[in-house]
């Protein structure tokens, strides 16, 4: 689990960036990305309290109740009395909906904002980031359309419905796995019911809010060593326990909550399917899969600034860096 960053002597810093009297213009919004195991959640926290403003969950999975050893969760301790906000928001047994989740962000952004509290996002979960900061539509859903799309993907398997994909929207079957079943199914829907290419329903590079966005890079020798120690952390503070209760409650149903990363392993061992030690391997290989995935996504939007954090980086050193970067958006 993340530990605590120090501050960095920020009544200096603040009043140079117009957290006080200034002539500079307010705080924008903040983002922070990256891969998983980054050290997103430390620099988030610093950041808003150097700004005085507070936290916004950009993580699809920490929006689950209940899901905390399995995702990293900041305990309340680690938050460091900063407010954070959209964390257990759903049940597990609940389907992920971006479109509700951006409602949501948009909502705490504005209040923040109104309030002169700059937020602070942070998260690895690209779609998500993009849907509360820049423009993005949700096409409507049609219950008999999606129904008969499954009913598909559960005869034929994902692959059947890829390479149909691929047909009508080569550039949205090059953005999901083929496994991706779920997603597959819906961008085949948004085809059917609009007649357009499921891409023209992606994030647009068209920002709603002025926001300086912050990646934190981490090299890939040590990013992969800090999963394996993550995982191992996770096992010793009691994620087998923790996914049993919440198996208790619906997990395994649960379509998005219960194919999460650690969660989805442990349940397999669970059934019997692995042991808890293949399941445990399991999970290291898969996050590790996953960051790099992250990194993709993340890196192909120009408007991120990288901060490269090595093995011996000062992490009040990162958060002087962060903040030059706020205090001169672009």
């Amino acid at each position: 689990m993340a530990g605590h960053v120090p501050r960095s002597g920020g009544a200096a810093i603040f009043a140079r960036l117009g957290g006080v009297s200034s002539s500079l213009p307010p705080v924008p919004v903040v983002s922070v990305v990256g891969a998983t195991a980054a050290g997103k959640s430390d620099l988030a926290v610093a950041l808003a309290r150097e700004l005085g403003g507070e936290v916004i969950n950009t993580d699809s999975m920490q929006l689950y109740r209940g899901m905390d050893i399995g995702t990293a969760k900041l305990t309340r301790a680690e938050r460091g009395g900063i407010p954070h906000h959209l964390l257990d928001v759903w049940e597990v047994t609940e389907t992920a909906s971006v479109a509700e989740y951006q409602s949501l962000a948009r909502a705490e952004i504005d209040r923040l904002l109104a309030a002169g509290r700059p937020p602070v996002l942070v998260g690895g979960s690209g779609l998500y980031v993009r849907a509360a900061i820049d423009e993005m539509e949700f096409p409507g859903t049609d219950p008999a359309v999606r129904a008969r799309l499954e009913e598909e993907l559960a005869q034929h398997g994902p692959g059947v419905l890829h390479t149909r994909l691929a047909g009508l929207d080569p550039a949205a079957a090059a953005a999901i796995l083929t496994s991706n079943g779920r997603r597959i199914v819906r961008a085949l829907e948004v085809i059917e019911l609009t007649g357009r290419p499921f891409t023209a329903s992606l994030p647009s590079n068209t920002a709603v809010y002025p926001a300086v966005q912050i990646g934190v890079a981490v090299p890939r020798p040590e990013l992969d060593e800090r999963i394996t120690l993550r995982v191992d952390r996770m096992w010793e503070a009691g994620l087998l326990a923790e996914v049993r209760a919440l198996e208790a409650v619906g997990l395994r149903d649960g379509l998005t909550a219960g194919r999460a990363l650690g969660y989805q392993q442990v349940l397999a061992h669970f059934a019997g399917e692995c042991t808890e030690e293949q399941a445990r391997a399991e999970t290291v290989r898969a996050t590790k899969r996953f960051a790099r995935r992250q990194e993709s996504w993340f890196r192909r939007d120009e408007r991120i600034h990288w901060l490269s954090r090595p093995a011996d980086a000062d992490p009040a050193d990162l958060l002087e860096r962060a903040l030059e970067l706020v205090g001169r958006p672009s």
